[in-house]
Parts: C-alpha cells; sequence; structure tokens
C-alpha cells in the first residue's frame, strides 16, 4: 500500500490544493493526516489563502481515502462539517508488517513496543529519529514550515519513507531494516 503521510494544513486552501495534486500525481491509495486541519492556532500566523471552508469541501470530496488523528487545533465542531473522523487522539496502522502509532504530537506519546514507527506532526518541523527502540517521524507541516523547513508531506511505500516537497524533491528518506 502506497501511504501518504501529511500534518497541519490549518485552514489554507492554498496548500491544500497542492497537497491533493500530489496525493493525485504520487497515486497514493490512502492520506493521513496528523491532525490540524482547519484552523491555523493562536500561535500561528495566517497561512496563505486561510479558507477552512475551501478546505472543508477538498477534503471531504475524498473522505472515503482519509485516515485522520486529531491535533490541538481540531474541535467538536470541526467534526460537524468534516465527513470523516477527525477526533481519534491515535491510530495504530500495520502496513507491510510495519506497525505505525499515528498520533498529533501534542501530548505524551503512549508506550509501544520496539520497532514502531511513531508518525507525529505538531511542531512543524520534519524529522526522523531512533529513540527507545521505536522510529520517531514528522512529515513537517502542510501549510506553516518551521524552522526554514519545506512545505510537504511524507510517503511510505514497501517499508520507505520519503519526504517531498511539493515540487516531488525527495527531502529525505528512511528505510525500515
Amino acid at each position: 500500500m502506497k501511504l501518504m503521510i501529511a500534518s497541519d494544513i490549518h485552514g489554507s486552501a492554498f496548500y491544500c490544493r497542492k497537497l491533493l495534486e500530489a496525493f493525485k500525481d504520487e497515486h497514493a491509495e490512502r492520506l493521513l493526516l496528523l491532525g490540524d486541519i482547519l484552523y491555523h492556532g493562536p500561535r500561528n500566523d495566517l497561512p496563505k489563502d486561510y479558507a477552512p471552508k475551501e478546505v472543508i469541501a477538498m477534503l471531504n470530496g475524498i473522505k472515503e481515502n482519509i485516515l485522520c488523528v486529531r491535533g490541538n487545533c481540531d474541535t467538536e465542531v470541526d467534526q460537524m462539517v468534516l465527513e470523516f473522523p477527525v477526533l481519534s487522539e491515535q491510530a495504530l496502522l500495520s502496513i507491510d508488517g510495519i506497525e505505525m502509532l499515528a498520533v498529533h504530537g501534542h501530548k505524551a506519546f503512549p508506550a509501544v513496543k520496539s520497532g514502531t514507527v511513531i508518525l507525529s506532526g505538531h511542531t512543524h518541523i520534519p524529522k526522523c529519529e531512533e529513540k527507545d527502540g521505536a522510529v520517531f517521524m514528522n512529515p513537517g507541516s502542510v501549510s506553516i514550515p518551521k524552522e526554514n523547513s519545506h512545505y510537504g508531506y511524507m510517503i511510505f511505500e514497501h517499508g520507505e519513507f520519503i519526504w517531498k516537497d511539493f515540487d516531488g524533491n525527495v527531502k529525505n528518506k528512511y528505510l525500515i531494516r
């Protein structure tokens, strides 16, 4: 299965459109969103083309392809307008024999068995770090990257995670051993 992983759209219609174009171009089967879909949050500037209603329409248009966990900016009101589940704090996935725990990252991670990949957003900074037997990965931010990182997403396929920008440039790779 080819999985696209993204986080922190924060209501940007411009970058949501870029994400969905990349989703189509990548021929991914599912899109895993790691939270913070509609609201920009009090600490962030408004992202380019902040238009949550447009983001709602775009994402609802592919609702059958979306998996999602709740971010710190996601609320019950968001669930009233989004037609796919957005309020789960975490999701455990097993794809091609690889266990992945999807969270937003604003809360402490639950204990996981060795070898688990922990996917989180929240910091807006792409990351790949092995720690305590787990691999922590962050795709960065779709619309508000921080620390001079790129606007982008990750792809998971055949045991490999690939970070990309919206021009299709590979920024990093990690192969599960």
